[in-house]
């Protein structure tokens, strides 16, 4: 059992002697990021790309799951508001689903804090931005 032992020790010599004698593997020069960089410097998210261009065809919409009733209620809350609202009604397999379109002009005044509150009241209330042309209606 000795004489394995010494031969394994050995073989285990010899084999780290072989490989401290191959070359050391040189590493991989890299170009440095600056020559990559194109005339614009930020990261920009696709939404923030499209927003400069398509801000005037996008209105937010408030609803979802609420009664008319409801709806009437919150549209009264944002003319009060000074925001222009438009009711609308879109019909689906769940049955009838009511929604305010907020305008292009008026999309500045709702932000996250009136939602919010908005949505502590109804807390169904759902809220999306999207195209103007986005959602069709019943009538």
């Amino acid at each position: 059992m000795r004489w394995v032992f010494l031969l394994l020790v050995m073989l285990n010599a010899f084999y780290y002697l072989w490989h401290q004698q191959e070359a050391p593997l040189r590493p991989k020069e890299v170009a440095p990021l600056s020559l990559y960089k194109s005339d614009k410097n930020d990261i920009q998210l696709l939404s923030e790309s499209s927003a400069a261009r398509s801000a005037s065809s996008q209105c937010v919409y408030i609803g979802g799951d609420i009664q008319q009733g409801e709806a009437r209620i919150i549209e009264q809350r944002l003319t009060s508001l000074d925001i222009q609202t438009q009711f609308g009604k879109r019909l689906d397999e769940a049955g009838s689903v009511f929604w305010l379109k907020v305008a292009p002009d008026s999309r500045r005044l709702v932000d996250e804090s009136l939602l919010g509150g908005l949505k502590q009241d109804f807390p169904q209330l759902k809220s999306k931005i999207m195209s103007c042309e986005g959602i069709a209606t019943a009538d």
